[in-house]
């Protein structure tokens, strides 16, 4: 670490409060400070090159620097830089982007939602949700179900979906409305000899046995990712979510997908739901909408969720105010970007890659997860790879 008292590195250890980091650790050793990317390759302040094997988190789908995404950035920011979609306004960037999901969503869609992150778009998801319930005269059915070791986020109502302790603990989460079933890990946690197919329909019991306990009548969704991410990269074995679709079901209870690490060619497919046959109410995307060019979030409803939570016993008065809005989220630059970043992760080229990944881990899916004990060891500063 520079020392220097201006340097960048001692500036960011005065200065910025990090996430997911050891605060006194931090303070001893600083930052490493990305000065620039290109491509797969990021590089730091003294000039070290580095394989960005994270695609920094889950989300730079076309590399760094795609001079179409910065061109197409420049071309909106000359235009319009920004403008916001209350009170009946929009723009032609926001048009272009709603029509284009909708008609890529693998399940018929009604509309899409911006937002700015995929937290504040599961936020979202939880207030659309509550807000059906009171629409459709079940003010009861608010309870909301996520996994042990899901990743749904870090605000409030996000990090209560979050089924991670670290996530929990100090935060006085999750919020009472928030429950979690079980970890479909099969490699972890099947019982001796317990196959996939077991596996898959005792934890499809565990969901069943959670909704009677209860009360379906309380039950509003079942939020997941089509592969679990940050809980340990688990693909779900085989027939789970055909079997967990099968109780939802049986309930009348709510599927949403979260998508934010699985869109946009992640499994080889264009979305996680259609490599494992999901048939979410709800989508939620984020990170490679936009290759992460710009904090952008979006959600995708069905036709029919959209017709019975808006229409149904609540007046305009009360649609006003429904949705949790933030303003940075409607620049007109921003969604200038989101065709461009489209093109760039079209079946082609991201999907084929997504699906040749997919298809080696899948093969050997005792080795698929990273959650392994100590697999997320970091190197000293020493022991960096990738450096020139």
């Amino acid at each position: 670490m520079d020392a220097r008292p201006n340097s960048p590195e001692a500036r960011d250890i005065s200065y910025h409060m990090h996430a997911y980091t050891n605060a006194r650790k931090h303070e001893e050793a600083g930052p490493l400070v990305i000065e620039k990317g290109d491509g797969i390759y990021v590089e730091d302040l003294a000039g070290n090159r580095y394989i960005e094997a994270m695609a920094g988190l889950w989300s730079v789908a076309v590399g760094f620097s795609e001079k179409r995404l910065v061109d197409a950035a420049v071309r909106q920011m000359s235009k319009l830089p920004y403008y916001h979609d209350f009170g009946s306004k929009s723009h032609s960037p926001l048009i272009d982007l709603a029509e284009k999901l909708v008609q890529m969503a693998p399940v018929p869609m009604s509309k899409a939602y911006f937002t700015n992150s995929g937290s504040e778009a599961n936020d979202t998801a939880m207030k659309m949700i509550w807000y059906r319930s009171n629409a459709l005269g079940q003010p009861a059915r608010k309870k909301i179900i996520s996994r042990i070791r899901g990743y749904h986020g870090v605000t409030i109502a996000s990090a209560s979906l979050t089924g991670l302790p670290n996530n929990h603990i100090s935060f006085d989460l999750p919020i009472a409305s928030v429950l979690h079933t079980s970890t479909p890990h099969h490699w972890r946690e099947a019982l001796p000899g317990e196959s996939e197919e077991q596996f898959s329909s005792r934890l499809a019991d565990d969901l069943e046995k959670l909704i009677l306990a209860e009360g379906p009548e309380t039950i509003a969704a079942f939020f997941g990712e089509p592969i679990m991410g940050a809980g340990g990269v688990i693909v779900p074995p085989a027939g789970y979510w055909e079997k967990i679709q099968a109780v939802l079901s049986k309930y009348d209870i709510l599927i949403v997908a979260d998508e934010v690490i699985c869109g946009f060619g992640r499994t080889g497919e264009m979305f996680g739901s259609q490599t494992f046959g999901i048939r979410p109410d709800i989508m939620v995307l984020s990170k490679q909408i936009s290759s992460s060019y710009l904090p952008i979030s979006a959600l995708l409803n069905q036709r029919e969720n959209v017709r019975a939570d808006c229409r149904r016993k609540q007046s305009d008065r009360h649609l006003r105010s429904w949705l949790h809005r933030r303003r940075p989220s409607r620049r007109g630059g921003g969604r200038a970007r989101e065709p461009e970043a489209d093109r760039g992760a079209r079946p082609c080229r991201q999907c084929a890659h997504g699906r040749r990944a997919y298809a080696e881990t899948a093969a050997q899916p005792r080795f698929a997860p990273a959650c392994r004990r100590g697999a997320w060891r970091r190197p000293d500063r020493g022991g960096r790879t990738g450096r020139r």
